[in-house]
């Protein structure tokens, strides 16, 4: 069956095709703001587009292009560089490199294209140029320039918000002068008070300063994409403002339509509630490892709901995560070896049912239940060589791949400093930092315990005394 996802915009399920003749699927998702630490609510988000992007692989081998940006530049970045006394790249490269240690941890794939923001000045201020000849744009007393969205009758069809509610979101005017309340920058002028060192040349007519948030990811998606592209995501936060205004100003600054397939996931609550640090339930992976979790025990929790459904994370559901993965672990290592067949065994039908929750809106809890549903009637004994090849595509695109299924247990008898330090590695192995590997297994062994690495993962156990 055809893969078909939920579309924000026409609120029906539809089929994911790509639309150019090349036969290139073009996939963007909206990255993470670098400014501090992705907590799990964004990683959840992060976690199913890495599913997602796993099937159209699979769906579409070699034919897709992924792309997913980095917010390197706005209020928070620049605050925070201000903050602590430092260049706006360093701050922005150090919260960087810890999203991408993340992402190896929770083993998401790279996108094929990471663009920043600060690396596309200027194509955001060509687009901005475009939009002011077209009379979509207009500038300010003070140099700034705004998003006409009367010029853009559409504008509302993604979120379905009314001009009504669009004045009451953005009842206060800012000391730009913007003739609209809901009108929104493309180009901010340099506020020195504001901005530090922080500025560009403006677009014609405009004054330096920055861009604006939203015009990033229309100017990075036209072009790494182009001007039409098949699939855009992001958590549902983003669908208004952010996606809205990316409607807006691409379709207006190219002529053609955006995005033919939108898609959101919902929130992540904590405990029942909405994450936040004063409530003592706001969690970074970094907070969950340091507690004595494996990343692939997070990264299970986090696919535990449907994408579309608010899922309630809770530490008692890290328990029942390294439980399931324990199971698939042991299902794993009964299972008969793939063979040094040329070419590979093809796979077996066996797991057809968990593929088709997947492409069925991606429905994960149905996916997993169908999974266990077989390894529990199969048992490994029993399985074929065929078999193995099925269960292993189940793993890839779950994100579950052998070596990491093999340290999802990894916390179950080490103390949380060990199993911290452990996952540490592991994300430095991933990343090929092998000299911070070598030093963390020097750690490890000055603490009494010993990591080994084999074929299908890594292990710790306590060093022997003498």
């Amino acid at each position: 069956m055809a893969m078909k996802l939920f579309d924000s915009l026409s609120r029906e399920a539809r089929e994911l095709r790509p639309a150019q003749p090349d036969g290139i699927f073009r996939f963007y998702n909206c990255g993470p703001t670098v400014y501090a630490s992705a907590h799990i609510g964004n990683f959840r988000t992060f976690v199913i587009n890495d599913v997602l992007r796993r099937l159209l692989e699979l769906e579409f081998p070699g034919k897709v292009k992924h792309v997913r940006n980095l917010t390197d530049v706005d209020d928070r970045t620049i605050g925070q560089a201000r903050q602590e006394s430092r260049p706006l790249a360093e701050i922005t490269r150090k919260w960087t490199d810890l999203f991408h240690a993340d992402c190896v941890a929770l083993n998401c794939l790279q996108p094929h294209v990471e663009p920043a923001a600060t690396g596309h000045i200027r194509e955001q201020v060509d687009m901005i140029d475009v939009l002011l000849r077209k009379g979509n744009a207009y500038r300010t007393p003070n140099g700034s320039v705004y998003f006409k969205i009367g010029s853009f009758p559409a504008y509302g069809a993604l979120s379905r918000i009314k001009e009504r509610e669009l004045k009451v979101t953005n009842s206060v005017f800012d000391a730009d002068h913007k003739d609209d309340v809901g009108d929104f920058a493309l180009w901010k002028a340099y506020k020195p008070e504001e901005d530090g060192d922080v500025k560009w040349p403006g677009p014609s007519g405009a004054a330096e300063g920055r861009p604006g948030w939203h015009i990033e990811c229309s100017a990075m998606t036209k072009k790494h994409l182009g001007d039409t592209i098949d699939l855009h995501t992001g958590a549902v936060d983003l669908l208004f403002p952010h996606h809205e205004n990316e409607i807006a100003q691409s379709q207006c600054c190219n002529g053609a339509v955006f995005v033919r397939h939108w898609y959101h996931s919902e929130h992540l609550l904590v405990d029942g509630t909405t994450m936040s640090k004063s409530k003592g339930n706001y969690y970074t992976l970094g907070d969950l490892v340091e507690k004595g979790y494996s990343p692939m025990a997070v990264r299970y929790a986090l696919l535990g709901g449907h994408p579309r459904k608010q899922l309630n994370f809770t530490l008692d559901s890290l328990h029942s995560s390294g439980s399931a993965l324990g199971a698939l672990k042991r299902f794993s290592q009964g299972l008969k070896p793939a063979g040094e067949g040329n070419p590979p065994i093809a796979p077996s039908g066996i797991f057809d049912t968990v593929f088709t929750a997947l492409r069925d809106d991606l429905n994960l809890p149905a996916a997993l239940g169908a999974l266990f549903t077989v390894i529990n009637g199969l048992g490994a004994g029993a399985a074929t060589q065929a078999d193995r090849a099925a269960f292993e595509r189940v793993l890839y695109a779950l994100g579950f791949e052998t070596p990491y299924l093999a340290t999802g247990d990894m916390p179950v008898l080490c103390p949380p400093e060990i199993t911290a330090l452990a996952n540490r590695r592991l994300a430095a192995k991933r990343a090929k930092d092998f000299a911070t590997a070598d030093g963390i297994r020097a750690e490890l062994a000055a603490a009494g315990w010993s990591m080994r690495d084999g074929k299908n993962g890594s292990t710790l156990e306590p060093l022997r005394k003498a």
